[in-house]
Protein backbone atom coordinates (compact mmCIF):
# COMPACT_ATOMS: atom_id res chain seq x y z
CA UNK A 1 0.00 0.00 0.00
CA UNK A 2 0.85 3.64 -0.55
CA UNK A 3 0.66 6.76 1.45
CA UNK A 4 -0.93 9.86 0.46
CA UNK A 5 -0.08 12.75 1.66
CA UNK A 6 -3.32 14.12 2.92
CA UNK A 7 -4.30 17.86 2.30
CA UNK A 8 -5.10 18.59 5.70
CA UNK A 9 -1.60 18.13 6.86
CA UNK A 10 0.26 19.31 4.03
CA UNK A 11 -1.38 22.57 4.63
CA UNK A 12 -0.93 22.51 8.01
CA UNK A 13 2.96 22.26 7.46
CA UNK A 14 2.93 24.91 4.57
CA UNK A 15 1.48 27.23 7.30
CA UNK A 16 3.54 26.32 9.49
CA UNK A 17 6.93 26.90 7.47
CA UNK A 18 4.95 30.30 6.68
CA UNK A 19 4.24 31.66 9.55
CA UNK A 20 7.63 30.34 11.50
CA UNK A 21 9.71 31.94 8.59
CA UNK A 22 7.31 35.19 9.24
CA UNK A 23 8.09 35.13 12.55
CA UNK A 24 12.08 34.86 12.21
CA UNK A 25 12.13 37.67 9.48
CA UNK A 26 10.34 39.89 12.23
CA UNK A 27 12.61 38.36 15.29
CA UNK A 28 15.80 39.46 12.94
CA UNK A 29 14.71 42.84 11.40
CA UNK A 30 13.88 43.95 15.54
CA UNK A 31 17.62 43.26 16.74
CA UNK A 32 19.64 46.02 17.36
CA UNK A 33 22.18 47.45 15.61
CA UNK A 34 23.61 49.53 17.89
CA UNK A 35 24.52 49.82 21.85
CA UNK A 36 21.84 52.40 22.21
CA UNK A 37 20.01 50.14 20.86
CA UNK A 38 20.71 47.44 22.94
CA UNK A 39 20.65 49.14 26.05
CA UNK A 40 16.94 50.42 25.23
CA UNK A 41 15.35 46.93 24.98
CA UNK A 42 17.00 45.73 28.34
CA UNK A 43 15.69 48.49 30.13
CA UNK A 44 12.33 48.30 28.73
CA UNK A 45 12.00 44.39 28.73
CA UNK A 46 13.03 45.18 32.65
CA UNK A 47 11.45 48.35 33.20
CA UNK A 48 14.36 49.73 34.91
CA UNK A 49 17.75 50.60 33.62
CA UNK A 50 19.34 47.07 33.84
CA UNK A 51 21.14 47.58 31.01
CA UNK A 52 23.10 50.42 32.49
CA UNK A 53 23.60 48.31 35.93
CA UNK A 54 24.51 45.12 33.15
CA UNK A 55 26.98 47.55 31.47
CA UNK A 56 28.61 49.04 34.58
CA UNK A 57 29.19 46.30 37.17
CA UNK A 58 32.68 45.03 35.92
CA UNK A 59 33.19 48.63 35.35
CA UNK A 60 32.50 49.47 39.13
CA UNK A 61 34.52 46.58 40.49
CA UNK A 62 37.46 48.01 38.42
CA UNK A 63 37.00 51.44 40.27
CA UNK A 64 36.46 49.95 43.55
CA UNK A 65 40.04 48.79 43.16
CA UNK A 66 41.54 51.44 41.34
CA UNK A 67 40.39 53.73 44.50
CA UNK A 68 41.80 51.47 47.05
CA UNK A 69 45.17 51.91 45.30
CA UNK A 70 44.59 55.31 44.94
CA UNK A 71 44.33 55.34 48.96
CA UNK A 72 47.71 54.19 48.95
CA UNK A 73 49.42 56.59 46.79
CA UNK A 74 50.56 60.19 46.69
CA UNK A 75 47.81 63.25 46.22
CA UNK A 76 48.96 63.99 42.88
CA UNK A 77 49.21 60.09 41.95
CA UNK A 78 45.54 59.73 43.16
CA UNK A 79 44.67 62.68 40.37
CA UNK A 80 46.09 60.74 37.54
CA UNK A 81 44.86 57.26 38.64
CA UNK A 82 41.21 59.03 38.77
CA UNK A 83 41.76 60.17 34.92
CA UNK A 84 42.83 56.54 34.04
CA UNK A 85 40.32 54.90 36.04
CA UNK A 86 37.57 57.77 33.92
CA UNK A 87 39.09 56.24 31.12
CA UNK A 88 39.33 52.24 32.38
CA UNK A 89 35.63 52.48 33.02
CA UNK A 90 34.58 54.18 29.45
CA UNK A 91 36.71 51.07 27.82
CA UNK A 92 34.77 49.10 30.57
CA UNK A 93 31.00 50.22 29.36
CA UNK A 94 32.20 50.15 25.79
CA UNK A 95 33.28 46.68 26.00
CA UNK A 96 30.19 45.76 27.37
CA UNK A 97 27.48 47.55 25.99
CA UNK A 98 29.64 45.97 22.18
CA UNK A 99 28.72 42.28 24.21
CA UNK A 100 25.37 43.33 25.02
CA UNK A 101 24.74 43.91 21.23
CA UNK A 102 26.43 40.85 20.66
CA UNK A 103 24.13 38.91 22.72
CA UNK A 104 20.69 40.24 21.57
CA UNK A 105 21.47 39.99 17.95
CA UNK A 106 22.52 36.11 18.12
CA UNK A 107 18.87 35.88 19.44
CA UNK A 108 17.18 35.09 16.16
CA UNK A 109 20.37 33.66 14.73
CA UNK A 110 20.56 30.92 18.09
CA UNK A 111 16.76 30.45 17.86
CA UNK A 112 17.37 29.36 14.06
CA UNK A 113 20.50 27.56 14.71
CA UNK A 114 18.70 25.43 17.78
CA UNK A 115 15.71 24.39 15.88
CA UNK A 116 17.81 23.68 13.03
CA UNK A 117 20.59 20.95 14.63
CA UNK A 118 17.40 19.66 16.30
CA UNK A 119 15.32 18.38 13.33
CA UNK A 120 18.73 17.26 12.24
CA UNK A 121 19.34 15.24 15.02
CA UNK A 122 16.01 13.61 14.75
CA UNK A 123 16.95 12.40 10.87
CA UNK A 124 20.40 11.91 12.07
CA UNK A 125 19.59 9.55 15.22
CA UNK A 126 17.48 7.35 13.15
CA UNK A 127 19.55 7.22 10.30
CA UNK A 128 22.28 5.60 12.71
CA UNK A 129 19.41 3.46 14.12
CA UNK A 130 18.70 2.51 10.63
CA UNK A 131 22.04 1.12 9.99
CA UNK A 132 21.96 -0.61 13.07
CA UNK A 133 19.52 -2.81 12.18
CA UNK A 134 20.61 -3.34 8.84
CA UNK A 135 24.40 -4.36 10.11
CA UNK A 136 22.71 -6.27 13.38
CA UNK A 137 20.69 -8.14 10.58
CA UNK A 138 17.73 -7.59 13.08
CA UNK A 139 14.07 -9.36 11.59
CA UNK A 140 11.66 -7.32 13.88
CA UNK A 141 12.40 -4.01 12.76
CA UNK A 142 11.93 -4.65 9.04
CA UNK A 143 8.07 -3.22 8.27
CA UNK A 144 9.53 -0.31 9.35
CA UNK A 145 12.26 0.33 7.05
CA UNK A 146 10.59 2.36 4.70
CA UNK A 147 9.22 4.87 7.77
CA UNK A 148 12.71 5.58 8.25
CA UNK A 149 14.29 6.27 5.05
CA UNK A 150 11.15 8.73 4.56
CA UNK A 151 12.57 10.61 8.05
CA UNK A 152 16.15 9.94 6.90
CA UNK A 153 15.01 12.24 3.42
CA UNK A 154 14.94 15.49 5.83
CA UNK A 155 19.14 14.90 6.30
CA UNK A 156 19.90 16.58 2.81
CA UNK A 157 18.33 19.62 3.15
CA UNK A 158 18.22 19.78 7.15
CA UNK A 159 22.39 19.61 6.98
CA UNK A 160 22.19 22.12 3.97
CA UNK A 161 20.64 24.79 6.28
CA UNK A 162 23.02 24.05 9.11
CA UNK A 163 25.78 24.51 6.61
CA UNK A 164 24.67 27.45 5.48
CA UNK A 165 24.23 28.97 8.61
CA UNK A 166 27.73 27.99 9.58
CA UNK A 167 28.96 29.71 6.37
CA UNK A 168 27.53 33.04 7.15
CA UNK A 169 28.79 32.45 10.79
CA UNK A 170 32.44 32.51 9.12
CA UNK A 171 31.38 35.56 6.97
CA UNK A 172 30.62 37.20 10.81
CA UNK A 173 27.05 37.57 9.76
CA UNK A 174 26.13 36.71 13.31
CA UNK A 175 28.68 35.60 16.86
CA UNK A 176 27.70 32.37 17.36
CA UNK A 177 31.24 31.18 17.46
CA UNK A 178 33.68 34.19 19.22
CA UNK A 179 36.84 32.07 17.79
CA UNK A 180 36.07 33.11 14.72
CA UNK A 181 36.67 36.75 15.66
CA UNK A 182 40.09 37.68 14.86
CA UNK A 183 40.07 40.30 17.30
CA UNK A 184 39.20 37.44 20.08
CA UNK A 185 41.17 35.13 19.19
CA UNK A 186 44.33 38.06 19.48
CA UNK A 187 43.75 38.33 22.89
CA UNK A 188 42.53 35.30 24.38
CA UNK A 189 45.56 32.54 25.21
CA UNK A 190 43.20 29.28 25.27
CA UNK A 191 41.52 29.87 21.97
CA UNK A 192 44.83 30.92 20.40
CA UNK A 193 45.94 27.62 21.11
CA UNK A 194 43.45 25.78 19.73
CA UNK A 195 43.50 27.59 16.40
CA UNK A 196 45.57 24.58 14.47
CA UNK A 197 42.12 22.92 14.85
CA UNK A 198 39.43 25.90 15.08
CA UNK A 199 39.94 27.71 11.97
CA UNK A 200 37.20 28.75 9.47
CA UNK A 201 38.55 26.54 6.58
CA UNK A 202 39.57 23.32 8.36
CA UNK A 203 36.24 23.69 10.07
CA UNK A 204 34.48 23.88 7.24
CA UNK A 205 35.67 21.16 5.56
CA UNK A 206 35.15 19.29 8.61
CA UNK A 207 31.44 19.98 7.95
CA UNK A 208 31.39 19.16 4.54
CA UNK A 209 33.08 16.16 4.89
CA UNK A 210 30.68 14.72 8.12
CA UNK A 211 27.73 15.84 5.40
CA UNK A 212 28.87 14.23 2.65
CA UNK A 213 29.25 11.05 4.44
CA UNK A 214 26.16 10.67 5.62
CA UNK A 215 24.15 11.80 2.60
CA UNK A 216 26.09 9.35 0.71
CA UNK A 217 25.29 6.07 2.99
CA UNK A 218 21.48 7.28 2.75
CA UNK A 219 21.14 7.50 -0.55
CA UNK A 220 23.17 4.21 -1.11
CA UNK A 221 21.55 2.31 1.59
CA UNK A 222 17.88 3.56 0.19
CA UNK A 223 19.21 3.15 -3.67
CA UNK A 224 20.05 -0.90 -2.82
CA UNK A 225 16.65 -1.31 -0.33
CA UNK A 226 14.36 -0.17 -3.22
CA UNK A 227 16.15 -1.83 -5.69
CA UNK A 228 15.93 -5.19 -3.50
CA UNK A 229 12.35 -4.64 -3.73
CA UNK A 230 12.72 -4.94 -7.86
CA UNK A 231 14.98 -7.81 -7.69
CA UNK A 232 14.51 -9.94 -5.15
CA UNK A 233 17.51 -12.16 -4.00
CA UNK A 234 20.05 -11.30 -1.36
CA UNK A 235 22.72 -9.38 -3.62
CA UNK A 236 21.27 -6.00 -2.71
CA UNK A 237 20.49 -7.34 0.97
CA UNK A 238 24.56 -8.18 0.93
CA UNK A 239 25.36 -4.77 -0.01
CA UNK A 240 23.56 -3.04 2.13
CA UNK A 241 24.45 -5.14 5.47
CA UNK A 242 28.31 -3.63 4.64
CA UNK A 243 27.53 -0.57 3.90
CA UNK A 244 25.97 -0.27 6.95
CA UNK A 245 28.65 -1.71 8.81
CA UNK A 246 31.13 0.57 7.61
CA UNK A 247 28.97 3.65 7.79
CA UNK A 248 28.69 2.68 11.56
CA UNK A 249 32.50 2.81 11.73
CA UNK A 250 32.50 6.06 10.06
CA UNK A 251 29.82 7.55 12.15
CA UNK A 252 31.27 7.06 15.84
CA UNK A 253 34.12 9.74 14.50
CA UNK A 254 32.43 11.79 12.58
CA UNK A 255 29.61 12.50 15.41
CA UNK A 256 31.96 13.05 18.20
CA UNK A 257 33.84 15.59 15.66
CA UNK A 258 30.63 16.85 14.78
CA UNK A 259 29.39 17.34 18.40
CA UNK A 260 32.53 19.53 19.10
CA UNK A 261 32.61 21.20 15.82
CA UNK A 262 29.04 22.89 15.90
CA UNK A 263 28.05 22.85 19.65
CA UNK A 264 31.00 22.25 21.99
CA UNK A 265 32.99 25.08 19.81
CA UNK A 266 30.87 27.40 20.74
CA UNK A 267 32.29 27.66 24.10
CA UNK A 268 35.90 27.66 23.06
CA UNK A 269 37.22 27.14 27.03
CA UNK A 270 35.15 24.84 27.82
CA UNK A 271 35.31 21.20 26.68
CA UNK A 272 34.14 18.06 27.82
CA UNK A 273 35.34 13.99 26.89
CA UNK A 274 32.25 12.57 27.29
CA UNK A 275 30.18 15.45 24.76
CA UNK A 276 30.50 13.57 21.90
CA UNK A 277 28.35 10.59 23.51
CA UNK A 278 26.15 12.32 25.02
CA UNK A 279 24.71 14.40 21.94
CA UNK A 280 24.62 11.08 20.35
CA UNK A 281 22.24 9.82 23.44
CA UNK A 282 19.97 12.64 22.81
CA UNK A 283 19.66 12.10 19.03
CA UNK A 284 19.32 8.91 18.99
CA UNK A 285 16.63 9.13 21.54
CA UNK A 286 14.78 11.73 19.88
CA UNK A 287 14.92 10.51 16.36
CA UNK A 288 13.68 7.11 17.89
CA UNK A 289 10.26 8.65 19.65
CA UNK A 290 9.71 10.66 16.13
CA UNK A 291 9.97 7.41 14.95
CA UNK A 292 7.11 5.77 17.17
CA UNK A 293 5.32 8.68 16.83
CA UNK A 294 5.15 8.72 12.79
CA UNK A 295 4.18 5.08 13.45
CA UNK A 296 1.50 5.25 15.78
CA UNK A 297 0.11 8.25 13.43
CA UNK A 298 0.03 6.36 10.43
CA UNK A 299 -1.73 3.23 11.88
CA UNK A 300 -4.14 5.62 13.25
CA UNK A 301 -5.07 6.02 9.50
CA UNK A 302 -5.56 2.77 8.26
CA UNK A 303 -1.62 2.04 6.96
CA UNK A 304 1.07 -0.15 8.63
CA UNK A 305 -1.61 -2.86 9.18
CA UNK A 306 1.39 -4.91 9.94
CA UNK A 307 2.57 -3.52 12.27
CA UNK A 308 1.61 -5.02 15.39
CA UNK A 309 1.78 -4.37 19.66
CA UNK A 310 4.62 -5.94 19.84
CA UNK A 311 6.76 -3.49 17.46
CA UNK A 312 5.08 -0.61 19.04
CA UNK A 313 5.90 -2.27 22.38
CA UNK A 314 9.68 -2.82 20.86
CA UNK A 315 10.00 0.55 19.97
CA UNK A 316 8.97 2.13 22.99
CA UNK A 317 11.26 -0.67 24.98
CA UNK A 318 13.80 1.85 22.89
CA UNK A 319 12.80 4.61 23.87
CA UNK A 320 12.74 3.89 27.75
CA UNK A 321 16.05 2.61 27.45
CA UNK A 322 18.11 5.42 25.61
CA UNK A 323 16.15 7.80 28.21
CA UNK A 324 18.09 5.96 30.75
CA UNK A 325 21.12 6.21 28.69
CA UNK A 326 20.81 10.07 28.02
CA UNK A 327 20.52 10.59 31.79
CA UNK A 328 23.74 8.58 32.39
CA UNK A 329 25.67 10.21 30.40
CA UNK A 330 24.21 13.23 31.68
CA UNK A 331 24.71 12.71 34.86
CA UNK A 332 28.41 11.19 34.51
CA UNK A 333 29.70 14.66 32.53
CA UNK A 334 27.42 16.49 35.33
CA UNK A 335 28.81 14.47 38.54
CA UNK A 336 32.43 14.47 37.08
CA UNK A 337 32.94 18.00 36.40
CA UNK A 338 30.55 19.62 39.45
CA UNK A 339 32.81 17.32 41.71
CA UNK A 340 36.39 18.25 41.06
CA UNK A 341 35.32 22.14 40.46
CA UNK A 342 37.97 23.29 37.99
CA UNK A 343 36.85 26.82 37.48
CA UNK A 344 37.11 26.77 33.92
CA UNK A 345 35.07 23.05 33.70
CA UNK A 346 32.53 24.10 36.33
CA UNK A 347 31.54 27.49 35.01
CA UNK A 348 29.61 25.94 32.23
CA UNK A 349 26.98 24.35 34.76
CA UNK A 350 27.07 27.43 37.13
CA UNK A 351 25.92 29.51 34.62
CA UNK A 352 23.13 27.51 33.42
CA UNK A 353 21.57 26.47 36.70
CA UNK A 354 22.00 30.20 37.38
CA UNK A 355 20.63 31.97 34.46
CA UNK A 356 18.31 28.96 33.28
CA UNK A 357 17.27 27.50 35.83
CA UNK A 358 14.10 26.52 34.64
CA UNK A 359 14.79 25.27 31.52
CA UNK A 360 18.12 23.40 32.82
CA UNK A 361 16.06 21.36 35.61
CA UNK A 362 13.33 21.70 33.75
CA UNK A 363 14.50 19.39 30.75
CA UNK A 364 16.00 16.80 33.26
CA UNK A 365 12.23 16.00 34.67
CA UNK A 366 10.87 15.85 30.94
CA UNK A 367 13.28 13.73 30.02
CA UNK A 368 13.80 11.16 32.55
CA UNK A 369 10.62 11.28 35.19
CA UNK A 370 8.34 10.99 32.68
CA UNK A 371 9.74 7.65 30.94
CA UNK A 372 10.47 6.63 34.35
CA UNK A 373 7.06 7.18 35.86
CA UNK A 374 5.20 5.77 32.52
CA UNK A 375 7.41 3.66 30.23
CA UNK A 376 8.90 1.76 32.83
CA UNK A 377 5.53 -0.34 32.91
CA UNK A 378 5.39 -3.67 30.29
CA UNK A 379 1.77 -2.72 29.89
CA UNK A 380 1.43 0.96 29.59
CA UNK A 381 4.38 0.28 26.64
CA UNK A 382 1.26 -1.30 24.70
CA UNK A 383 -0.97 1.84 25.44
CA UNK A 384 -0.74 3.92 22.36
CA UNK A 385 -2.18 7.16 23.80
CA UNK A 386 0.63 6.88 26.43
CA UNK A 387 3.39 6.33 24.42
CA UNK A 388 2.48 9.46 22.25
CA UNK A 389 2.00 11.68 25.43
CA UNK A 390 5.78 10.51 26.84
CA UNK A 391 6.94 11.02 22.96
CA UNK A 392 5.91 14.63 22.65
CA UNK A 393 7.19 15.34 26.01
CA UNK A 394 10.52 13.66 25.10
CA UNK A 395 10.45 15.88 21.64
CA UNK A 396 10.06 18.82 23.92
CA UNK A 397 12.47 17.74 26.55
CA UNK A 398 15.22 17.09 24.31
CA UNK A 399 14.45 20.59 21.82
CA UNK A 400 14.90 22.02 25.45
CA UNK A 401 18.32 20.37 26.19
CA UNK A 402 19.44 21.81 22.71
CA UNK A 403 18.49 25.08 23.67
CA UNK A 404 20.36 25.12 26.58
CA UNK A 405 23.20 23.85 24.91
CA UNK A 406 23.44 26.78 22.98
CA UNK A 407 21.57 29.83 24.07
CA UNK A 408 24.16 30.34 27.60
CA UNK A 409 26.95 30.86 25.30
CA UNK A 410 25.60 32.88 22.22
CA UNK A 411 22.81 34.96 24.04
CA UNK A 412 24.12 34.66 27.59
CA UNK A 413 21.22 35.48 30.06
CA UNK A 414 19.12 37.97 27.69
CA UNK A 415 17.00 34.73 26.88
CA UNK A 416 13.26 34.28 26.16
CA UNK A 417 10.93 31.90 24.62
CA UNK A 418 9.56 34.49 22.82
CA UNK A 419 8.75 35.12 18.62
CA UNK A 420 12.37 34.08 17.27
CA UNK A 421 11.98 31.18 19.27
CA UNK A 422 8.81 29.78 18.56
CA UNK A 423 8.86 31.02 14.90
CA UNK A 424 12.09 28.79 14.31
CA UNK A 425 10.38 25.61 16.24
CA UNK A 426 7.30 26.12 13.69
CA UNK A 427 9.02 26.54 10.78
CA UNK A 428 11.84 23.55 11.09
CA UNK A 429 8.49 21.39 12.61
CA UNK A 430 6.89 21.96 9.68
CA UNK A 431 9.40 22.11 6.56
CA UNK A 432 10.06 18.31 8.76
CA UNK A 433 6.69 17.27 8.34
CA UNK A 434 6.82 18.23 4.54
CA UNK A 435 9.53 16.90 3.73
CA UNK A 436 8.97 13.19 5.42
CA UNK A 437 5.49 12.52 4.92
CA UNK A 438 6.50 13.69 1.61
CA UNK A 439 8.91 11.08 1.26
CA UNK A 440 6.53 8.52 2.25
CA UNK A 441 4.38 8.78 -1.17
CA UNK A 442 7.48 7.78 -3.13
CA UNK A 443 7.37 4.15 -2.52
CA UNK A 444 5.45 1.43 -0.67
CA UNK A 445 4.97 1.82 2.90
CA UNK A 446 6.69 -1.82 3.73
CA UNK A 447 9.18 -3.45 1.97
CA UNK A 448 8.44 -6.34 0.02
CA UNK A 449 10.99 -9.00 -0.79
CA UNK A 450 13.77 -8.39 2.29
CA UNK A 451 14.97 -11.70 2.95
CA UNK A 452 13.47 -11.75 6.29
CA UNK A 453 10.37 -9.82 5.68
CA UNK A 454 8.02 -12.43 7.01
CA UNK A 455 10.04 -12.43 10.41
CA UNK A 456 8.91 -9.23 10.67
CA UNK A 457 5.62 -9.29 9.71
CA UNK A 458 5.05 -12.49 12.19
CA UNK A 459 7.33 -10.94 15.19
CA UNK A 460 5.32 -11.43 18.50
CA UNK A 461 6.63 -12.12 22.01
Amino acid sequence: MKYIFPNKLKITSLVLIVIGAIGLIIGFLSAPSTVEEANAIVAKANHHDEAHSYIKKEAMHHEKEEAHHGEETHHGEKDNTHHESTESDAHHEDHHGEHLLHQLQNKPWAALYVAALFFVFLSLGILVFYAIQRASQAGWSIILFRVMEAMTAYLFPGLVIVFVILCLSALHFNHLFIWMDPEVVAHDEIIKGKTSYLNTSFFLLRAVFFITGWVLYRHFSRKFSLAQDKEGGISNYKKNFRLSAAFLVFYIVTESLMSWDWIMSIDPHWFSTLFGWYIFAGMFVSGITALTLIVIYLKSKGYLEVVNENHLHDLAKFMFAFSIFWTYLWFSQFMLIWYSNIPEEVTYFITRMEDYTLLFFGMLVLNLAMPILILMSGHFKRVNYLVVIVGIILIIGHYIDVFVLIMPSTVGDQWTIGLSEVSAFLLFLGLFIYIVFNALTKSPLVVEKDPFIEESKQFHY
